[in-house]
């Protein structure tokens, strides 16, 4: 009896599906889209936080001189990696991480400026070199075989 219900009741769960594909792809797919929504209202929450920080005088209440020094910087590159997609993951990474490294020359562009610390300035001018190379060779990939459907 027990060998002849084994097989039912898996094939009542696997009947259960709804033929929608692979779940492991639909739970990626909605982690995927769980995490860009989360991203995305961190963005929104970062942008009104620094419009009403403008508001009151330029700087969000609580924020350090080097918070406030790294702000603008910070929220483009949030922005920037938020808006940036691709088709497929190859794409979307290239895009995204573009933007990641823009944000870090940017950062340390503004540590080159105000900083008076030796090993600093020199950890960001090293930040400003490997980054921009890195960037070049990033926009420079080109896919090498069409997406799959």
């Amino acid at each position: 009896m027990i060998r002849v219900l084994t097989p039912l009741v898996l094939l009542g769960l696997l009947s259960a599906c709804d033929g929608g594909g692979d779940p492991v792809q639909q739970a990626l797919r909605d982690a995927s889209a769980a995490n860009q929504a989360a991203a995305a209202r961190t963005t929104e929450q970062m942008q009104a936080a620094g419009h009403a920080g403008h508001a009151m005088g330029g700087s969000t209440p609580g924020a350090t001189l080097g918070d406030r020094a790294f702000a603008a910087s910070e929220a483009e590159m949030h922005r920037k990696m938020a808006a940036a997609s691709g088709q497929t993951i190859d794409q979307a990474y290239v895009a995204k991480m573009i933007a990641h490294h823009e944000g870090a020359v940017a950062m340390a562009e503004v540590a080159l400026r105000d900083s008076r610390d030796p090993e600093i300035r020199r950890m960001a001018q090293s930040v400003v070199d490997t980054q921009t190379r890195e960037i070049a060779e990033m926009k420079a990939w080109a896919p090498t075989a069409p997406p799959a459907n």
